[in-house]
C-alpha cells in the first residue's frame, strides 16, 4: 500500500516581516463598494442628510457648508447614488426617454436634441436615447416602459398612437410627449409643421418673380414624413399665385442622380427649384453647374436648415431657416408636467420658417 504524505502547510512569512503596502494589493482585488452610510460617517451627518443632499430634495433644508461637506466626503469615496433603489422608492426614475427617431437627423436637429438634453439635465433629469430600430406602437411603448422613466419623448406620434400613450402612463411615466408633425391621443403634443417650410420657400421664389417651381422630393425612405409636408406647403402657396405650377421632382442622394437630371433639365422648363434642404440643394446645384446651367439667371436654386456649407457656395445658397425652440424652454415645460401631471394634454407649435436670401435665387 502506498502512503501519500500529507501536504504540509505553505510557510507564512518570518514573524518579523513587515506587512505589505496597501497599494501593493494585486490588481483586480475586489474593493468593497462604498454606501450612504459611509459618506454619512466621513462627513459627519446622517445618512438621510445623504439622501437629501445628494438627491438635491428641495423640500429639506440644508446648509451650504453641510452640502459641501456631503459632496467632498462623496468625491473622497467614490460614491454614486444607485439609481436603481432610488426608483424603487420613488416609483419611477429621474430617466427621461429619448427613442431615436427611424431616420437619420440633420445637423439642425442634432443640435437641438443636445441642448435640449443639456437642458434637462439641469433639472436633474437623467436623458437616455433608446435605439428602437423596428419598434412600434405598442410594441415600443412596451419596451420602453421597461426602463420605467418618468418622462418620454417620442419622435412619431403616428406609429405610438393612444394604446402606447396608455401603457406608458400605467408604467409609471408622468409625462409623455410627441415630438414632430402629427399628434397621439393621451399625449403633449410639440408639434413641428413641415408645411411652413414649404409654404416660406414658395412665398420666397414667387416674390422673386418665379413661376414654374420645382420641389426635390427624397427617394430615401423614411424621409417621407418631412418631404411630403413641404411639398403640400409649396403647392398650397402656389395655388394662390397667378399662372404659376408645380413640378415634383424625386431625387435619390447620390451623383448619378443628381447628374441624371442635370441632362434633363432643360425638359422640365424650371426657372426656380426648392430642394427640400441644403444638402440636396448643394448636390443639385453642382450637377447642374457642371452641365454649364446658371444658378440663378436660368434655375434659382432654395435649400432649408441654412447650413453653414450653403453659405461656402458660390453663388452663395438661399435657404429657409428652420426656428426650433430653446432647449431650456421645452426642459422646462417637461419639468412642469413631471410635476403637475393629469392635466389635459397640450399642443404646442415649436416650428417656425423664414427665408435667408442670397445669391442662389
Amino acid at each position: 500500500m502506498v502512503q501519500i504524505p500529507k501536504q504540509q502547510p505553505a510557510p507564512g512569512p518570518a514573524p518579523d516581516a513587515p506587512s505589505p503596502p496597501p497599494d501593493s494589493v494585486p490588481q483586480g482585488t475586489p474593493h468593497s463598494v462604498p454606501t450612504s452610510a459611509d459618506v454619512a460617517r466621513l462627513a459627519g451627518v446622517s445618512r438621510a442628510t445623504v439622501s437629501y443632499v445628494l438627491n438635491n430634495t428641495s423640500a429639506v433644508r440644508i446648509s451650504e457648508p453641510t452640502r459641501r461637506r456631503v459632496h467632498a466626503a462623496a468625491k473622497e469615496l467614490g460614491y454614486v447614488p444607485h439609481a436603481a433603489a432610488r426608483s424603487l422608492r420613488a416609483g419611477h426614475t429621474r430617466m427621461v426617454l429619448m427613442p431615436t427617431p427611424q431616420i437619420a437627423v440633420g445637423p439642425l436637429f442634432s443640435q437641438f436634441f443636445n441642448e435640449l438634453q443639456w437642458a434637462l439635465s439641469r433639472f436633474d433629469y437623467t436623458v437616455v436615447q433608446y435605439g428602437s430600430l423596428g419598434l412600434t406602437g405598442e410594441e415600443a411603448a412596451r419596451a420602453w416602459a421597461e426602463l420605467r422613466p418618468v418622462a418620454v419623448l417620442a419622435p412619431d406620434a403616428t406609429a405610438l398612437g393612444a394604446r402606447g400613450v396608455a401603457v406608458l402612463k400605467r408604467s409609471g411615466a408622468k409625462a409623455v410627449f410627441t415630438l414632430g408633425p402629427g399628434r397621439a391621443d393621451g399625449a403633449h403634443a410639440l408639434l413641428m409643421d413641415q408645411r411652413l417650410v414649404g409654404r416660406a420657400a414658395a412665398e420666397h421664389l414667387l416674390a422673386r418673380g418665379h413661376r414654374r417651381i420645382g420641389v426635390v422630393v427624397p427617394e430615401e425612405p423614411g424621409l417621407e414624413a418631412f418631404s411630403r409636408p413641404r411639398l403640400d406647403g409649396v403647392r398650397a402657396a402656389v395655388r394662390a399665385a397667378i399662372d404659376a405650377d408645380v413640378t415634383e421632382l424625386p431625387l435619390a442622394y447620390t451623383e448619378d442622380s443628381a447628374a441624371r437630371f442635370a441632362d434633363h433639365w432643360p425638359a422640365f422648363g424650371l426657372d426656380a427649384v426648392f430642394a427640400y434642404n441644403d444638402e440636396y440643394a448643394m448636390l443639385l446645384m453642382r450637377a447642374l453647374q457642371d452641365q454649364g446651367i446658371s444658378v440663378p439667371d436660368d434655375t434659382a436654386v432654395l435649400g432649408a436648415d441654412d447650413l453653414m456649407l450653403g453659405r461656402l457656395l458660390r453663388p452663395r445658397l438661399s435657404s429657409v431657416r428652420i426656428e426650433l425652440p430653446s432647449g431650456r424652454g421645452l426642459a422646462e415645460l417637461v419639468d412642469r408636467v413631471v410635476r403637475e401631471p393629469g392635466g389635459k394634454p397640450e399642443v404646442h407649435d415649436v416650428l417656425g420658417a423664414s427665408v435667408v436670401h442670397r445669391e442662389s435665387s
